[in-house]
């Protein structure tokens, strides 16, 4: 697969990306039909039933993998047509890892899963040789069955820093206003994070250094803390979907997180707005907190 930017082949409704694929309004894959998009991915439930009354205690409900489904028509001109098929089954090949497949349905715009297509059909019956194919199909399977907004969210703060105050003019008395310098704000080390979409999403928080030990909380208490010090330029990157802590790119520092840290995967941001604070035992100039997310939908 090539590396074509996230959606940007796709113009507007009616059209889908797998990779560098292609497919629906404007392409000679013409798609009939899409399952598995809006509909809820299976669900499995912890309820147990209840052994001395009706009904049951309600329990967590864990979604499993997205399966989506396309039927296709394939129309080409007769001598193009093997190119035309060629390419549908390069692009869609057995591949080991997932990529984004973009689908742009109507006027609330794209969205997208990482998936890897695991069945299609092309069928040989007398319109092949005339170039229009009927009956064919892809299905993918998305591993994380949530959709996700295409645009990617971020927000950054640095550590809560004092007030510098006020600076009085040289020479006596208080000359008004020029004598008078309120300075700048010191940073708070609060950010907000919101999720536009109806699924809490997972996102990726990277801690960059001097700092030690550094924290990130949300006002329920879920906390992510590492006990490790980071130097000027160091950057701790936690994958809450993934569940990885990586420093600089490479080395798992997984061990570091501390008892009072959530586990990462738990560390995810509701529908809405989610109030987040950076902290830190110590730290210097420089240090700073990134969160970047999508929004996720069902």
């Amino acid at each position: 697969m090539g590396t074509t930017d996230l959606g940007s082949l796709i113009s507007g409704p009616g059209q889908i990306q797998y990779g560098d694929l292609l497919l629906g309004a404007g392409t000679p894959y013409r798609w009939r039909a899409l399952s598995g998009w809006e509909e809820l991915p299976a669900l499995d439930s912890s309820s147990a039933l209840r052994p001395d009354a009706h009904g049951a205690y309600p329990g967590a409900l864990l979604a499993q993998s997205r399966t989506i489904g396309l039927d296709l028509m394939v129309r080409a001109p007769r001598d193009q047509i093997g190119g035309t098929i060629a390419a549908l089954n390069a692009g869609t090949a057995p591949r080991a890892d997932e990529i984004p497949l973009v689908v742009w349905l109507d006027e609330r715009g794209p969205l997208l899963v990482n998936a890897r297509a695991v069945r299609r059909a092309v069928p040989v019956a007398n319109g092949y040789t005339v170039g229009t194919i009927l009956g064919a199909a892809i299905q993918w399977e998305a591993s994380d069955p949530r959709r996700y907004g295409v645009d990617e969210q971020v927000v950054e703060t640095g550590l809560p820093a004092p007030e510098p105050g006020l600076e009085w003019a040289g020479g006596t008395g208080l000359e008004w206003p020029d004598g008078l310098d309120w300075g700048q704000g010191g940073a708070t080390g609060n950010i907000g994070a919101v999720n536009g979409g109806d699924s809490p999403t997972s996102p990726v928080v990277t801690f960059t250094g001097p700092v030690t030990s550094p924290r990130l909380s949300q006002e329920d208490g879920r906390t992510l803390e590492y006990d490790i010090t980071l130097a000027p330029g160091d950057r701790l990157v936690v994958d809450t979907r993934a569940g990885t802590v990586t420093l600089n790119g490479s080395a798992s520092r997984l061990y570091t997180a501390t008892t009072r840290s959530t586990p990462e995967q738990a560390f995810t941001l509701a529908p809405g707005t989610t109030s987040l604070a950076f902290r830190a035992e110590s730290h210097t100039a420089g240090a700073r907190c990134a969160v970047e997310w999508r929004a996720a939908f069902w």
